[in-house]
């Protein structure tokens, strides 16, 4: 964090995707650890993501993707903008997680790997150029908009980012890139919330509270209905003093400052309390 006085960093644009999957006991999600030594949750367990790049703006892009969804398309005011969101979030899923949703469900695991390198290495063709290549579509049309974080003012690093639900490709499986990301899995919201309150993994409070969201869910149906119910207006997330102690809270809580501007009230939780090095949800 910054000192407060400091004129707040502009956030920069990104996008987010969770990917899911029937289980034997609910809805699975897709996560990835990134790297210890990344500027920015370093060691955490995250959703596949990161910033829009000038290239997912490409008019290239028109011909390559599938119609957004009705929500999806509300993520910005200008369709190429929103395309983009929903680009990124997609081109993001293959670079750090080789997952890839293409219309006709043609690319299986070991061609989205082979796909990921291909784009990963220097001098190599974009992801526009290498779906043209191989006349591929990617199916934006798949991705269901469901929610909309901003990294609080005090941050020195921030995002306006949109988090996306996916429902896993047929035959693909999902592998970290050894880069970027350092390990991955599948597991059931609760289990990898158990793992948080035991101290094994580590998750922001956005990734946390996205978790929650799931929980219970019996199938993908009911997956889909979560996404469906959340609110599009930013969340605003506020750091506030609390007696001394060091509070993040959400629109909707008695500490949210008016000051902080429209942003939507949440479902579940809107505090977090800063306990042992992490920001612990307080119902």
């Amino acid at each position: 964090m910054t000192d407060p006085v400091v004129e707040p960093v502009a956030p920069r644009d990104a996008a987010t995707v969770v990917v899911i999957r029937p289980g034997p006991r609910g809805v699975e999600l897709f996560c990835v650890e990134r790297h210890r030594r990344s500027g920015f949750l370093g060691g955490a367990v995250v959703f596949p993501g990161g910033k829009v790049d000038p290239e997912d703006r490409s008019e290239d892009w028109e011909a390559l993707t599938t119609p957004l969804s009705a929500r999806a398309q509300a993520f910005a005011a200008e369709p190429v903008a929103a395309r983009a969101f929903a680009v990124a979030s997609l081109r993001e899923a293959l670079e750090e997680a080789a997952i890839l949703p293409v219309t006709g469900d043609t690319l299986d695991g070991t061609s989205a790997a082979a796909l990921r390198t291909e784009i990963a290495t220097p001098g190599g063709p974009s992801l526009s150029r290498a779906l043209r290549e191989r006349g591929l579509v990617l199916d934006t049309g798949r991705l269901e908009a469901l929610s909309r974080w901003v990294t609080p003012v005090m941050e020195s690093k921030r995002f306006d980012t949109r988090f996306y639900v996916l429902a896993m490709p047929a035959n693909q499986h999902g592998a970290h890139d050894e880069l970027e990301t350092t390990g991955s899995f599948w597991a059931t919201p609760e289990e990898i919330l158990a793992r948080w309150e035991a101290g094994e993994v580590q998750l922001a409070p956005p990734t946390s509270w996205t978790i929650g969201l799931f929980t219970g869910a019996a199938d993908l149906d009911d997956a889909f209905a979560v996404a469906r119910r959340s609110a599009l207006s930013p969340i605003r997330p506020c750091f506030v003093n609390d007696g001394g102690q060091m509070v993040l809270v959400l629109a909707g809580d008695p500490l949210y400052p008016e000051a902080a501007g429209e942003a939507s009230s949440p479902i579940g939780t809107t505090r977090f309390v800063l306990e042992g090095g992490r920001f612990v949800p307080v119902t």
